[in-house]
């Protein structure tokens, strides 16, 4: 499953690495800032492998990414753990054609209709895609437009 998230870096944390009996690993976790709809979220994700984290050393707290990720689940003494692992990253606005999304989104600003005794807008903007440019009155709803649901 490749999951995609444009997110704001809050945090890196501290490089951990060891020795396995497969050899040498270095692993870094960050912690990130995403939009979910109207309200914002907070994750911590993971990159795993030296030639990730040293990638990862050229992104700064503040810096907006784009990351594909991958979860994992791992079993040990009877419990599971989960992790969520960068496999790719790059900053928002380096990809050609992709602009800054979290910066770029107009805020949130809903059009002021006048509704009629029924219910219908009268004044539908142009923006709508409806044919009705702005300024036109809606016609009003006769019994054959009448749905039976």
């Amino acid at each position: 499953m490749a999951l995609e998230l444009e997110c704001k870096i809050l945090e890196k944390l501290t490089v951990q690495s060891g020795t396995s009996a497969r050899g040498p690993w270095a692993k870094q976790d960050i912690v990130v800032e995403y939009q979910d709809g109207q309200y914002t979220e907070k994750a911590c994700l993971q990159v795993f492998g030296s030639d990730r984290v040293k990638e990862l050393e050229s992104y700064q707290v503040g810096d907006k990414v784009k990351v594909s990720l991958k979860i994992q689940a791992r079993e040990y003494n009877n419990k599971w753990y989960n992790d969520i692992r960068i496999w790719k990253i790059s900053r928002i606005g380096d990809e050609p054609g992709n602009a800054d999304y979290l910066s770029s989104r107009a805020p949130y600003s809903p059009e002021v209709q006048n509704y009629s005794a029924e219910g219908m807008p009268l004044n539908i903007g142009a923006s709508t895609g409806f044919g009705v440019h702005e300024g036109q009155d809606v016609p009003a709803p006769t019994s054959e437009d009448d749905l039976p649901f």
